[in-house]
């Protein structure tokens, strides 16, 4: 989740759920609390409602934080390779595209770089956008997608068919150098964001490590040792 749209979408699509009594999502920590009955839906059954919309929901069981964190670093990771390959191929079209705009090869050569950019790198962005758009619900993901898409389908008519345009006078512009500037950027900042909430919740996790695994439960004369998990308020 990287908006306020996709904690929201996320928490309706939760609370529609037969038998789910109440939900709740934290866009901050990225977590999600939901209240059900068991006899009526699975988390597991949770899990792929979610999934159906672009996210996925990681079921946390006890003791399992650091599997979780494992994941969350490994996604981390390949949004890292991702954005720097994206901008590596980035800057030759942004060249082309400001000072080179004139030259004849200019747009196939912009053409070139920026496909894999667009539907490789930022693949990430379609797929989440259609599934957003099957349940008629959209976020982030849908503008980028849109405007990104736009832009690249204009600019592959303007390259194979430029005299559409110089028969009326006009110049065929291209903006490949825009989508692919979008994705990249967009990239680096959901890389980023996604770092600091990583070192936020190892911090966390850290103090949480402090908790004792156990406590001392004075049942009348009686001293009871028992898991902290097993726990009542009241």
């Amino acid at each position: 989740m990287s908006c306020a749209s996709c904690s929201a979408n996320v928490e309706s699509m939760l609370k529609s759920e037969p038998g789910v009594v109440d939900a709740g999502v934290n866009l901050s920590n990225q977590t999600a609390w939901v209240d059900f009955d068991v006899q009526q839906v699975t988390p597991e059954k949770l899990q792929q409602v979610i999934r159906s919309i672009g996210y996925d929901l990681l079921i946390e069981q006890e003791n399992d934080q650091k599997s979780t964190a494992d994941i969350r670093q490994k996604e981390s990771d390949k949004m890292r390779l991702r954005t720097i390959w994206a901008g590596i191929l980035t800057i030759p079209v942004f060249v082309l595209g400001m000072f080179f705009m004139h030259w004849k090869l200019s747009p196939i050569i912009s053409l070139i770089f920026a496909t894999p950019i667009i539907f490789w790198f930022g693949r990430g962005f379609y797929v989440n956008a259609w599934k957003q758009t099957k349940h008629f619900k959209a976020n982030m993901d849908t503008l980028v997608a849109l405007s990104t898409g736009i832009a690249y389908i204009f600019s592959l008519f303007n390259t194979f068919y430029p005299d559409f345009w110089l028969s009326r006078g006009l110049h065929p512009h291209v903006y490949y150098e825009s989508a692919s500037v979008i994705i990249t950027f967009i990239l680096l900042g959901k890389w980023l964001e996604e770092r600091a909430k990583g070192k936020t919740s190892s911090s966390i996790r850290k103090l949480m490590g402090l908790q004792p695994d156990t406590v001392t439960v004075l049942d009348g004369d009686n001293h009871i040792e028992i898991n902290i998990s097993d726990l009542q308020k009241g």
